[in-house]
């Protein structure tokens, strides 16, 4: 879907940002401020109800361990979907994009025995692939993103299974040992996810390319007026976005030791909650990365808290998928208040 033309925001543009210049009353500031942390909030507030219901297990260290630890690949994915959410494309392809790559690695390494490096260079090669020919057929060709996407995620699914149908099993120690061994008792993947979020943030918030993609999915037409080349713009991120999920794979891969080709679709779901729902905090009206990692991990504290006190399986779709809704619904509301700040 596209946003051509649109000059008061792209299609899946969230609601405008609040950070603007200008005095402000103390209750427009307490509003702002609890736009931008009310997140944060809700976060404390999981953390705070779930400890409560159970103290013992969900205060514990492995509890927090496993949560962090988990989240970092799901942070990952989602931070490479943020610039082309922010042009003004949906890709729905990232799941399938991090199933086979993953896949690809472990095949490639155990299955064909080829050096690890060449393995990785395989499962990155598919990401950007991927990338390229989405950007060609949306791109070059006017398809629309949500169509190709969501074709292309279905075929890399079904190729998954091509690959082999069974899970493989004894990837490369190297591989393992750089997702899995622990620093200061969290896996090296949640350091990973922090220096991506940083990196991500500084280039969103204080880089020319950040403000041209920001710009792109704002209004094209006046993008391009003003110099932005837009299509440029729209194929590096829907490319860096199927290398970063490729980049996922790889390391999802690490993570499990393994990998199954019936994970990739899995991780779709949660990286676009995450994503819309990381849109409301921090820099709200704007998809950003340091609210994309707290949103993540939201998310992540609680599905582990319904799984501690003995809601688990339907409960995380339940709870993702509310989430996803609550994240698209809050852009509006948080619009409406902006309007509402100006009329005073």
């Amino acid at each position: 879907m596209q946003a051509e033309g649109t000059e008061g925001g792209g299609r899946y543009a969230p609601a405008r940002d609040l950070d603007r210049p200008g005095r402000k009353s103390k209750s427009q500031i307490l509003g702002v401020a609890a736009s931008r942390f009310g997140l944060l909030g809700a976060w404390a507030g999981l953390i705070a109800g779930f400890g409560f219901a159970a103290p013992d297990t969900f205060f514990s260290a492995t509890n927090y361990e496993s949560i962090f630890s988990t989240g970092a690949i799901f942070v990952i994915l989602t931070l490479g979907v943020l610039p082309s959410l922010t042009a003004g494309e949906l890709d729905l392809s990232i799941g399938g994009v991090l199933g086979l790559s993953m896949m690809m690695t472990a095949y490639t390494n155990v299955n064909l025995h080829l050096p690890l490096g060449l393995a990785v260079l395989i499962a990155l090669g598919v990401g950007l692939g991927v990338g390229l020919t989405n950007a060609f057929l949306i791109v070059v060709l006017g398809i629309d993103s949500l169509i190709v996407t969501l074709g292309m995620g279905t075929l890399l699914a079904g190729l998954a299974y091509a690959v082999t149908a069974q899970p493989i099993f004894g990837v490369s120690s190297t591989l393992i040992n750089a997702a899995t061994y622990p620093i200061f008792g969290l896996q090296p993947t949640v350091f990973y996810a922090i220096g991506l979020t940083a990196v991500m943030w500084y280039i969103g918030r204080y880089t020319a390319i950040g403000q041209f993609v920001l710009f792109a999915g704002a209004g094209r037409t006046v993008a391009r007026l003003s110099g932005v080349r837009v299509n440029a713009v729209r194929v590096g991120t829907l490319v860096a976005g199927s290398l970063v999920a490729a980049a996922a794979g790889v390391l999802a891969a690490g993570t499990a030791g393994a990998a199954d080709p019936t994970a990739g679709p899995s991780y779709l779901l949660p990286a676009f909650a995450a994503a819309f729902l990381g849109s409301t905090a921090i820099t709200p009206g704007r998809f950003n990365a340091i609210g994309t990692f707290c949103a993540v991990y939201f998310l992540q504290t609680g599905v582990a808290g319904l799984g501690l006190v003995g809601w688990s399986g339907w409960v995380d779709q339940v709870f993702y998928g509310g989430s996803l809704i609550v994240a698209v619904a809050m852009p509006r509301l948080i619009g409406a208040r902006v309007a509402g700040i100006r009329d005073d």
